[in-house]
Parts: structure tokens; sequence; C-alpha cells
């Protein structure tokens, strides 16, 4: 009797990258992290790579990758980002592939996604080709092997998309139950309708249009249900038993029990969800009659013995099949009351027709510089895996019909992210939620706009007024938006870019900083071609040229600059194309002079007649480089403040004190500057070189004499950071007994204020040594015992603060 169990994550987040700049910029939503992805990185994804298997005393007995041990995919474009900003978590995902090939003979745990989780049945075939293509190319780079089977976007399928993934070489999809409509016996007879009633326990075959064929693995619905929304989570010894359960127990056939959910269950929707699935990973491969699996190996040792067909149109998000993409549907998640999603219908409408009005332009265009346009388009991600200049250029040479000047170098380059960003427009997300002016459909229509610029700039073909006048159908519930065209006026237009405005924020940033010759501002570089600065007490005139150069598409603009810094956030500049040196000369003396005699209405008045329409201020500034130039404004100022607040705290300790004696409550002035200079002080303490335990407890100890609010996040955060410095310092020599002495008289002062500290960093360094180190240190002996004795109850005192097992 074969009796396998199979869990699979589905992990993914939006693309959330500027457009133009190729990069997240920063979220305040996201604090205290930098953006969502990195967020859901430390709440789900990393801790998925080295998830904890407690004892019966809550320590840590076991550190495991939960990803060697089940089936997952994960999105390219997070991946994407996974491998530039979390090397490590990156690395830890492609190693577990590894390992689950050697566990489960030879078939990996990834399994591929279609490219950038459009919903497959709403897209035209050309696009479907594209992403599975790009999808499968994708995955083959990173785990290096071909991939088995490919997951789809909100599992939604239609038979054309299950043939294409035939066509490709792929074998099998997961499906939600409710997408089948009927089975029957591999042999024929009667077929019998199974509504959601299918049995989730055995693979089936999909008989295709082609005559290809194709498997299908429909998850248990019931329990998938409960691991997202039904608390199952909360215990993972009750998620094993709900698994064990599953199976019939007088069915001596293969039976397969298995779930799909999205990945973020694992710790970010669910908190401790991660510890949740290693615990129960552990009870299941405890047990002799069950045996932990991935589908192609399930595949191979059990080929389907009935066929299915499928609701053409279906999805798992959606009980109307995939109209929650382009219909107002009912489905929602949970928006105001009165609320509808009408505007989705005419969304989608307006992105087809763009779509489609960019087919032939895109067409023609390329089709005189390459062989075949779409062709090139499907292997275009050969170059988004790698931008560097000679795989770009190689790309160009494979598909061209002759050399290219560099002039049709840039218009092919335009024209592929054209098509790129054509893909990117229809991401689920942005169909997914309530309101149509919600970051996820801006997003969206921001990669429309840019899909816009590109022809633009490429073909000459300017097809945004239609475009947008199509987006009037689409209405917001929003009264002062009213329709997409104002969304789209309101938030997508001042987001676009060219190489004047990224000339602006060099040439704005430069009055804050001193950049290299030649520096790179996200998916930019910018070489220094001149640059003199004239201070003024606090005023600072900069004047310049600079050439701006997009590595994505290749084309670059010389232009020349002034920027007047008043001090604090009054800022103006100017930026246009460079029109030479004797005209770079004449403005350069006629901006300097005016200055010198400290004449700043004049000075304004010369940027305006030189610059024109091209004047740019603070508010130009990409979001990263406009809150670190905003935070050096603001650090004086800040420690004026601060100074002032101290000073204030510092006067009045006497009375203070007196007045907790007498059992008084503190007047809300001093509370608030006792508050404020405390916990300017805690934070400052972590991020000191040389961190003072006794100040730390004497902070702790008036915090709890005056029952002062501290901002234990973000105290845990930087403590957080902390202690991860001073162990990964240990790790590097772990003779060395200080850091664990630090670390100790610390988190012992750290404990009594409730500060919740994320400890995974350090509990994975500390667990690691300690499993390699413990043993010998108990067995050692003669000269060296003293000094094992020693290391030992240092580790051992630690381990109580991190709640790690240490065993010798």
């Amino acid at each position: 009797m074969d009796r396998c169990v199979c869990i699979h994550a589905h992990f993914y987040q939006p693309p959330r990258e500027n457009p133009w700049l190729e990069v997240v910029e920063l979220q305040d939503s996201a604090y205290p992290y930098h953006d969502w992805n990195a967020r859901i990185t430390a709440e789900c994804y990393e801790p998925n790579a080295a998830s904890r298997i407690l004892d019966g005393e809550g320590r840590i007995a076991d550190i495991v990758n939960n990803y060697s041990r089940i089936s997952f995919n994960v999105g390219p474009t997070l991946l994407s980002w996974l491998e530039l900003h979390a090397p490590e978590v990156y690395a830890a995902i492609l190693e577990a592939d590894r390992q689950s090939r050697e566990r489960y003979a030879g078939h990996g745990s990834a399994l591929a996604q279609a490219y950038s989780h459009l919903i497959m049945p709403l897209a035209n075939t050309r696009d479907k080709r594209t992403q599975i293509r790009w999808g499968i190319a994708d995955f083959e780079r990173r785990f290096g092997r071909r991939p088995e089977g490919m997951w789809l976007a909100e599992t939604a399928a239609d038979l054309e998309t299950l043939d294409l993934l035939a066509e490709e070489g792929l074998r099998f999809t997961i499906l939600a139950p409710r997408q089948a409509r009927r089975v029957r016996r591999l042999e024929g007879g009667e077929w019998e309708e199974v509504g959601e009633g299918i049995d989730p326990r055995v693979p089936y075959l999909c008989r295709l249009p082609s005559g290809r064929e194709f498997a299908l693995f429909f998850y248990d619905g019931p329990i998938a249900q409960d691991l997202a929304f039904g608390g199952l989570l909360n215990d993972g010894g009750a998620f094993a038993r709900r698994l064990e359960e599953a199976f019939v127990e007088d069915d001596p056939s293969p039976q397969l029990v298995h779930v799909a959910t999205d990945g973020e269950s694992y710790g970010h929707h669910h908190r401790g969800g991660d510890m949740a699935l290693a615990y129960c990973i552990h009870h299941l491969e405890e047990k002799d009659s069950i045996r932990l699996t991935v589908y192609g190996e399930f595949l191979e040792r059990h080929p389907p013995e009935r066929e299915v067909e499928i609701h053409e149109g279906s999805s798992w998000s959606c009980i109307h099949g995939v109209e929650r993409w382009r219909a107002d549907c009912g489905c929602n998640s949970g928006g105001r009351p009165g609320w509808s999603q009408a505007w989705r219908g005419p969304l989608r409408a307006a992105m087809d027709w763009l779509r489609d009005s960019l087919a032939g332009p895109y067409e023609e265009a390329l089709g005189a510089l390459v062989r075949d346009p779409w062709d090139a388009r499907d292997r275009y991600v050969e170059v988004l895996l790698d931008r560097s200049e000679d795989n770009v250029g190689s790309f160009l040479e494979r598909h061209a019909t002759r050399e290219l000047s560099a002039e049709e170098k840039v218009r092919a380059l335009r024209l592929l992210e054209l098509q790129r960003h054509a893909l990117l427009m229809y991401t689920s997300c942005g169909w997914f939620f309530d309101e149509l002016s919600g970051l996820e459909t801006v997003q969206v229509l921001q990669y429309a706009a840019r899909a816009l610029q590109l022809a633009r700039e490429a073909c000459g073909v300017d097809l945004e007024p239609e475009y947008v006048e199509r987006l009037k159908a689409a209405p917001s519930n929003l009264p002062e938006l009213g329709n997409g065209a104002q969304v789209f006026t309101r938030y997508v237009r001042p987001a676009a870019l060219d190489l004047f405005r990224v000339g602006a924020h060099y040439a704005i940033s430069s009055a804050f900083e001193d950049y290299p010759e030649t520096t790179q501002i996200f998916s930019y570089n910018v070489r220094n071609e001149r640059q003199s600065r004239t201070d003024a007490g606090r005023q600072r005139l900069v004047v310049g040229r600079a050439l701006a150069r997009s590595s994505i598409t290749w084309n670059e603009a010389e232009v020349s600059y002034a920027v007047l810094d008043l001090g604090d956030h009054n800022v103006l500049g100017g930026v246009r194309e460079f029109l030479g040196e004797e005209a770079f000369a004449v403005m350069s003396a006629e901006v300097r002079e005016p200055f010198l005699r400290s004449d700043v209405p004049e000075v304004i008045r010369v940027i305006d007649r030189h610059f024109g329409d091209h004047t740019y201020s603070l508010w130009h500034l990409f979001r990263d480089e406009q809150r670190k130039v905003l935070d050096q404004i603001r650090y004086t100022t800040l420690e004026e403040v601060e100074g002032t607040l101290r000073q204030i705290y510092q006067k009045n300790y006497p009375i203070m004190n007196f007045l907790q004696t007498l059992g008084i409550p503190l007047p809300m002035a001093l509370r608030m500057s006792a508050e404020f200079a405390v916990n300017a002080e805690l934070v400052g303490l972590f991020r000191a070189e040389e961190l003072d335990p006794e100040r730390l407890a004497d902070l702790l100890e008036e915090v709890g004499r005056w029952s002062l609010e501290i901002d234990r996040r973000l105290l845990g955060f930087v403590a957080g950071q902390w202690l991860t410095e001073r162990t990964e310092r240990w790790a590097r020599d772990p003779a060395q007994l200080g850091e664990l002495e630090a670390a100790d008289r610390v988190l012992t002062r750290l404990a009594p204020a409730g500060v919740e500290l994320n400890l995974r960093r350090a509990q994975n360094v500390f667990f690691a040594v300690t499993r390699r180190l413990a043993g010998p240190m108990a067995a050692a002996s003669g000269e060296g015992r003293e000094f094992a004795t020693d290391w030992l109850d240092h580790v051992r005192r630690l381990s109580d603060h991190l709640g790690v097992r240490v065993e010798p």
C-alpha cells in the first residue's frame, strides 16, 4: 500500500518595481522594513528556509529547510528580487530543490510558474506561449534542470493553456477540485459528473484538442481551506493528523493526499505557520505507513488510470471561474459596503485594446531589424536573466538580420521592453482587489503607461489619448477620483520619467552628496562630465553637465543643469539638453553671478530663463533618495529638538522623581519629553559602536518607574540586528567568548521590558555553531577541559535567551 503526502506552496508577490526604475521603492506601510517584499521575506520566505522544530520545553531542537520536503513554486519576478536582496534565502531555495531530487528519486520540489502571473484563460494564444516559455527559461537558469510541472496563476486554466503546456514538454499542473467537470476510466465508459466531489487522491489524464495528453492533480479543497482560513496552522500536529485522516483506510490502491495554498500562509498570513509546517513534516516522516513525495515522483510511480474534463476558464479564487479578473462578479476582498467592481471589465477591455493596438507597430518596427519579432520576444527572457552588455549584444546579434547601428539597437530594446510591459500590465493582482485606485491596480496602469511611452519613442505612435479615453468607462468607488482616466492622471502620469528626470534627480541629489565619476541610479548610469559647487553660508549653487544612459534600453542623453539649494527643503533645479560648451559657459556665468552677490530672486529668474519648463525640486527626487535627502535636511532640526527635549527631561528629572514618590502622574509635557529622550537614547545605544549595558539597564528602569511608552517594535528591530551582529562575530571565532558575554548581559536586561526581538538569524548562527562544537567541547579532556567547561557555560546561558537546545 503506497500512502503519500504532498504539500504544495505557491510563493508569490506581485511585482512592485517602479516600471521606469526597475526597483521596489520605499514603502512606509511595511515599516520597519524598506518594502513589503523585505517584510514578507523576513516573515515567511526566510523562516521557511530555516524553520524550527521545538522540543517538549519549547526549545529549538532542530532547524530545517521546509522547501526541501514540500512541493513549491516561486514566482519568477519574486525570485529575481530575492536573488538581489535576499541572496541567502535565494540560495536556500535552490539548494532545497537539489536536496529534494536526492530524496524523491530525481524529482525536484520546485515547479515552474507562468512568468508574470497573468490569468491564462483571458490571455491570447501568443501571450500564453510567451508566458510559458519565459517561465521555463527562468526556471532552467535558476534550478539547472527542466521543470516537470508549471503552476498557473490562480490555478486558472482552459484547454488551450493546458495544450500549450504539453506542447512545451511539461507534464502536469495542479488545479482546485471545483475545476473538474467529469471523469471516467481511461479505457472508456460513462462519464461521471463530479462537481467539487472529485477524488483528489489520484492523478488524472486530460486529453487535449491537439491529441496531446496532460496530467492534472486536484488538491484536497477542505484541508486547503482550513490551512488558509480555518486556523489549521495553529497546530502542526493537528495539521499532520488532518492529512493522515484523509486516507481511505480500506482502499489498498496508491493514494496521494495533497494540498495547495499560498506559501505566504506559512509565516506571513499565519505567524508561526512555517513552524507548524516543519512540525507536520517531522511528524509525518516518523510514520512508517506514510511517505512524503512530490508530484513528479508520484506521477512516475502511479500514472493516471482515469481521465478528466475540466470546466473551461475556471480558477481557485473565484467561484465564477475567471470573472473576478474581468467582471463585477461579486467576489472581493471584503471592501467597504456599497463598493462595486464594475471597473474590472472596462479596465480589462482597455488593456486588451492597448495590447492589440501595440502588436502591429511592434511587429512592423522590429520586423525591420530582426528575423522574427515574436520569436525574439519569446527569447527575450534571456536578456531579463542577464542584462550585461555582452549578453544583450549577443542576443541582438543572434536575432538581427544584419549588423545594427547604435540607434537601431536602442530601438530594438525599446520595442522588446514595450512587449515586456504589455505582458506585465496583465498581472492578476491588478483586478483582484476592490478599488480601481488601489496600489495593485495603479501598478498595472503604470506598466501600461511605460508601454505607451516606449511605443511613442520606438514607433512614433501615440496611443495614450485613446487609452485614457477608454479608461473613463472604469468607475472608481471614490467620488473624488471619478474614473480610470482620473486615476491615470493623478497617480500614473506623475510617476513617468525620462532621461531629463533622471538628470534632475542626479543634479538635485548632487547638492547633498558627492557622487563618483560614474554612478548607478537604479536602472540608469550617470557619468559626471563637469561639475562645480559654490557655497555661500547655508546656500549652495551646483552647476554641471552629465551623461545619463539607460542600462535597460541603452538610450542616452547629455544634460546640463543648475541647482540652487537655499537650505532646509527649498531646492530648485533646472535640467536641459546639453547645447554645447558655449551655451553651457553662458548659462554657468549668468547663474553664478547673481548667486555670488546673494541675489536669490535673480538666480531663480536666470534658472527659469535657461531651463523653462524643465525645472525641478525635491519633489522630483526618486522616493528613496528623496527620503535620504530629507533625513539629512531634518537631521539638524531633529538634533535641536532632541537636544531641547533631553534638556527638559534632564532639568526636570528631580521633580519627576519627586512626583513619582508621591504617586502623582507626570504632566503630559514632561512625559512626552521623557518618552522622546528615552526612546532616542535606547535606539542610539544599539546603533553605537559599543553598547553600554549599564546605561541600558538605567533607561529601562526609568521606563518602568514612570510607565513610559517605548517603541517596542523599533527597539526590537534594532536590538535584533545588534544581536545578530554579535553572534556572527562569535561564529567567526567561537573561542572568543566576549560576544556571548555581551549578548547575555544585554538580553538579561531587555527581558523584563517585554521587547520582542527578531531572534531568527541569531538563532540560526548559534544553532549551527553549537551543533558543530558542543559535542567536542563536552568530550574535551586534559589541558582543554577548563576552557571547554567555561565555553559550555557561556553557551548554555545564551541558549536560555535564544531558546535553543544545546546537545553535547
